[in-house]
């Protein structure tokens, strides 16, 4: 898996994860200008919702968002060992 989200180009050329060639993201200024709330909710019920937490984890880092990773990515619980 790569460390970032490659979306569907070919079916949506608007994604707001999309990234250029170099791993540059392409609307940085879509994220950048969210505050930190609707970052969440649109990480949690919008746009980021189906992403795996390492994808969200790796986005949220690369837009320097770090901070709001507990809030974003749900806790997975592990079964318990026998």
């Amino acid at each position: 898996m790569g460390r970032f989200y490659e979306p569907d180009l070919g079916r949506n050329p608007d994604d707001p994860f999309a990234r250029d060639g170099d791993g540059k993201l392409i609307r940085r200024a879509f994220w950048l200008d969210m505050s930190d709330r609707s970052l969440v909710l649109a990480m949690t019920q919008g746009v980021g919702a189906a992403l795996s937490n390492d994808h969200k984890r790796a986005h949220l880092a690369d837009i320097g968002r770090a901070h709001v990773v507990d809030q974003v990515c749900v806790q997975e619980i592990l079964p318990p060992e026998r």
